[in-house]
């Protein structure tokens, strides 16, 4: 088994480059793109063991990946950490209100992390989530 992927996913170069030092320097291997066409066509190319998934983007913003990653059967298990400014509260009501949209649930992401996300924070969250991750397959 090889490094451990870790794609992240978000429009602000000066927030990849600080999560993808951070990754490395905690010896994971970071994929970093700018919007959520090439996050999740990385996804489907790399099979990344979590993504760091920020909310706001230009164009096809975090959500929509996050819903094409729920609904595609070879991603829907990947855990996904939500990054925003925006508060969790305003994005679980988002959620709700596109899962009424399209008549059917969504699932929550494994974490949801406002920004500014400290160092420890993010990943003692990856930890975790990997852990819960490998010891449920």
């Amino acid at each position: 088994m090889g490094p451990i992927k870790i794609l992240v996913v978000d429009d602000e170069m000066d927030m990849r480059i600080y999560y993808t030092t951070l990754l490395k320097s905690a010896g994971y291997q970071p994929i970093a793109t700018r919007d959520g066409v090439e996050g999740y066509q990385l996804a489907r190319e790399l099979f990344p063991d979590a993504i760091v998934l920020d909310i706001m983007m230009p164009g096809d913003g975090g959500v929509k990946m996050y819903t094409a990653l729920k609904r595609d059967p070879e991603l829907d298990k990947t855990p996904v950490i939500m990054a925003s400014a925006v508060s969790e509260k305003s994005f679980q009501h988002y959620l709700a209100m596109l899962a009424a949209r399209i008549g059917q649930p969504i699932q929550a992401p494994s974490a949801y992390l406002e920004k500014p996300i400290e160092p420890e924070i993010l990943l003692s969250t990856l930890s975790k989530i990997l852990n819960v991750r490998s010891d449920s397959t």
